[in-house]
């Protein structure tokens, strides 16, 4: 069965499975591409990644029951993904039954989400030094130019929302799901506003609240351990980064309608979220069960469609398409430099899980159906300007300071 997988979907590169039977599996595409050779042990390795390869292929390569022998981590990620396009699609059927599956596991009620923003989030502080940038933001950077480094790239981002935010003296602000702060600090940094940042992860609150009073900041930035859901009164603007990700199809309408009721009647909101490309991009079952459990990535349509129940106004759509790809290569890559570190605070298996998420990720950002998309939105058809130049002189001046 692996090997009528593999000679059905490979047509670049080459590769050879050792270990699966007496005879090694030689697969070889016409087209240029990686050469990988792995080894398989376990006796039932092969056929569950025969029957499954999109949960397997990760538990093979954390359990060590899938050793590389030739080749790279990286090279057996580029070699599935040119090949991507040539997978067998599975039957009706089983396809409506995975994203039945998908969908089922992202039905968050307020404690299923605390629950699992815990098991990501609430992971060692440390780790997420070992490979963030300074400012800890953990969502796509905004690479202007082929020479940008992450540190740039993330403060790019950050000021392409601000500027988006189109931000006025004295005015509240709510950023929902704030990580540990950064976003927030700078808002605050940068204009004259007061914050409301919210989270679910009592570690990312203990240390977003430690940085506001480093900043000297606590007077106007304010964290808080809640949901969506819950936080009640009036903001001028509303930010989201990284979070709807998170809040499952049963509650888009939600979402969106908490985004509705929070915003004055001149309110802004900017709303930044992983995206699938097409319907059952963003169900992988492997992601689901060891990194982002509860997690679901929607299509654009899925959000449009719960937006216009509220009847905002949908101001500016932007599709970020490879932008998450470099950010990913560069998170692996400052990963994999202090990689001693992070087995010290965790083991080996902690690793090689780690690294096979971000080389993933990676790969489904460059080959597969994700991107990033930023939808804002105003209550009012007149609240913000009639063309898009305010944005690039905002972050020019934003740039300069």
């Amino acid at each position: 069965m692996l090997e009528a997988l593999l000679r059905s979907t490979i047509r670049y590169g080459r590769v050879v499975v050792s270990g699966a039977s007496q005879q090694p599996i030689v697969v070889e595409g016409g087209g240029s591409g990686p050469e990988v050779a792995v080894r398989l042990s376990g006796p039932l390795t092969a056929w569950r990644l025969a029957l499954n390869p999109d949960l397997a292929l990760g538990e093979a390569y954390m359990d060590g029951d899938l050793v590389i022998e030739r080749g790279s981590l990286d090279d057996l990620f580029e070699l599935i993904g040119l090949n991507l396009a040539n997978r067998p699609e599975p039957a009706g059927m089983a396809k409506l039954l995975t994203r039945h599956l998908a969908r089922r596991g992202a039905l968050q009620g307020r404690d299923a989400a605390e629950r699992n923003v815990a098991h990501h989030y609430d992971l060692s502080e440390d780790l997420y030094r070992l490979f963030l940038d300074p400012e800890m933001q953990y969502s796509c950077a905004y690479f202007q130019d082929a020479d940008t480094d992450l540190t740039a790239a993330q403060q790019a981002k950050i000021n392409h929302i601000l500027a988006k935010l189109d931000l006025r003296p004295n005015q509240r602000v709510l950023d929902i799901g704030c990580g540990w702060g950064g976003l927030a600090l700078q808002i605050a940094r940068a204009f004259d506003v007061r914050v409301t940042g919210i989270t679910l992860s009592r570690q990312q609150l203990e240390a977003a609240r430690k940085r506001a009073a480093a900043s000297g900041l606590s007077d106007r930035v304010h964290f808080e351990l809640t949901d969506y859901r819950e936080v009640r009164g009036e903001f001028e603007r509303i930010v989201s980064v990284g979070m709807f990700e998170h809040v499952g199809p049963r509650h888009y309408e939600t979402f969106f309608q908490s985004v509705r009721d929070r915003l004055t009647p001149d309110g802004v909101a900017l709303i930044h979220s992983i995206g699938a490309r097409v319907d059952g991009g963003g169900a992988n079952p492997w992601i689901q069960k060891y990194i982002f459990p509860g997690g679901f990535i929607p299509t654009l349509s899925e959000a449009l469609s719960a937006i216009e129940g509220t009847r905002l106004w949908v101001c500016d759509i932007e599709v970020l398409r490879l932008h998450y790809a470099r950010t990913l290569r560069e998170w692996l890559a400052r990963f994999r430099e202090q990689r001693h570190v992070a087995q010290a605070l965790y083991d080996e298996r902690f690793c090689r899980m780690w690294e096979f998420y971000l080389t993933s990720c990676a790969m489904t950002f460059r080959h597969g159906n994700l991107m990033v998309m930023q939808v804002q939105l105003s209550k009012q058809i007149d609240t913000l300007p009639a063309t898009r130049d305010y944005i690039g002189e905002t972050e020019r001046r934003l740039g300069q300071n």
